[in-house]
């Protein structure tokens, strides 16, 4: 599958009104929720896209809801799409790691669509810093993290980890000190995932133009 010693992973949820964005639904509505989880979406994959122009990276959409017709119908038949399957985020992530370090690739990191901060010139930026460390984290002002990038599968970063809380990013470095990774964390950046974030949603956006 994999084309590149460099792999990226989106983690992404098909928009379906009711499924996705929920937190958001209070303030935009089910469909309105489920269009900027399509947009936000569609921003990601522009800028991987983006990265592509300049570096030599393959990537892959890893999907929750609908199925691979609707997502083929979506996003298009020539991108390379796999389940993001059961059990909680930390084991999705892990398992899509496993994959990708098994397929071949030297370098691997997994981004999620809800930081519309993260463009092609932060993605070129991560992977540039993986040349010189074991772990590269991008900070979510949340407490979590937007960006994972690894240079071999480490399972440990992802158990035991109170997903969804703002302790993630603390517990994540916990462990990788533990470990003794050589580690660098990009730019602090933030998440859209409530009603008081939209106000910084199309400020970003406008600067990653």
């Amino acid at each position: 599958m994999l084309q590149s010693k460099q792999h990226l992973i989106i983690f992404t949820r098909y928009p379906e009104p009711g499924k996705t964005k929920t937190r958001l639904i209070p303030a935009l509505g089910a469909v309105g929720a489920a269009n900027l989880q399509r947009q936000m979406t569609e921003y990601t994959i522009l800028q991987v896209k983006e990265l592509q122009e300049t570096a030599a990276v393959s990537w892959e959409v890893r999907f929750a809801g609908g199925s691979l017709q609707l997502m083929q119908d979506w996003l298009g038949k020539d991108l390379v799409y796999q389940l993001q399957g059961e059990g909680d985020l930390g084991e999705r992530m892990a398992r899509s790691l496993f994959d990708a370090f098994g397929s071949g690739a030297e370098q691997v990191m997994i981004i999620g669509i809800d930081c519309p901060g993260v463009n092609s010139h932060l993605l070129a930026t991560a992977f540039e810093q993986m040349q010189n460390c074991e772990l590269v984290i991008g900070p979510a002002i949340d407490g979590g993290y937007y960006l994972i990038g690894l240079r071999r599968y480490i399972t440990e970063l992802f158990a035991n980890i109170d997903w969804g809380t703002a302790q993630v990013l603390q517990q994540t470095m916990d462990i990788a000190q533990k470990l003794h990774l050589s580690h660098v964390l990009l730019l602090p950046l933030a998440d859209v995932d409530r009603p008081e974030d939209l106000a910084i949603l199309y400020g970003d956006w406008e600067q990653g133009k």
